[in-house]
Parts: C-alpha cells; sequence; structure tokens
C-alpha cells in the first residue's frame, strides 16, 4: 500500500474512531474520548513509521565485472561497489560477497523470489567474467 493510500486509511479510521469517542462523551461516557485521541495517536506513529520504510529498496547494477549496489532504507541510502562479486547463497539469503566486504540483498523478497534473484546473479556474474 503507498504512503498515499494508507494516509487516507488513516484519516478515515481516525475521524471514525474520534466520531464514536465524541458519541460516548456526548452520552456522558467523557473517559472514552481520551482514550480515542491516544488511539489516534498510536495510529498516525504506525502510519510514520510504515511511511518512512515505504520507499525503501535495493538497486543492483553489473557493469563490466563489477557489482554496484545502492541500498536505501528510511532517509539511509547506502553505496557498495564489489569488484569480481560471487554470490552465496545460504540457509535461504543471498550474500554478495567479494575480498572487502559481504553484503546480504534481497531481504524483502519471499523465499522464492529470493532464490530467482540468486540464480539471475549468478548467470549474470558468470557471464560477465566469461566475456
Amino acid at each position: 500500500m503507498s504512503p498515499k493510500a494508507l494516509a487516507g486509511v488513516f484519516a478515515a479510521l481516525a475521524l471514525l474512531v474520534l466520531a464514536i469517542g465524541a458519541g460516548f462523551a456526548a452520552l456522558g461516557a467523557w473517559l472514552i474520548l481520551p482514550f480515542a485521541g491516544l488511539e489516534v495517536l498510536l495510529l498516525g506513529a504506525a502510519f510514520v513509521l510504515y511511511a518512512r520504510h515505504a520507499a525503501d529498496y535495493e538497486k543492483i547494477e553489473l557493469q563490466s565485472g563489477r557489482l554496484d549496489v545502492e541500498v536505501a532504507e528510511g532517509e539511509r541510502t547506502a553505496r557498495y561497489r564489489m569488484e569480481g562479486a560471487s554470490v552465496v547463497v545460504e540457509e535461504g539469503r543471498v550474500l554478495l560477497r567479494d575480498a572487502k566486504e559481504q553484503l546480504e540483498v534481497g531481504r524483502h523478497l519471499g523465499a522464492e523470489a529470493r532464490a530467482e534473484l540468486a540464480a539471475e546473479l549468478k548467470t549474470r556474474l558468470n557471464q560477465g567474467t566469461t566475456t
């Protein structure tokens, strides 16, 4: 779900919760209203946490035997460059490893998609070393 769509859902839920709270407050159960406000605040916090990571991505480029990986998580973006990288698959994880560093990619993919990513990377890396 996109952050914009989630904001719409959040707004609808917030209005519903506050309307129910206001209805109970009008009937004399005024303690419901602070708890309704607390619920809306917590929903807002969940929305902010989701929205910060909704645009996370991993971008992998292979050019002339060099592997460039860009990882964006929240507001942090990191770039990695690996020469002659090799792909290692361990217990369902896709690890890119060279002499200097190791990086896990495909963490947000399901097991089947991660296996496909590993196979594709192996194929492309092997093609890059033979040509």
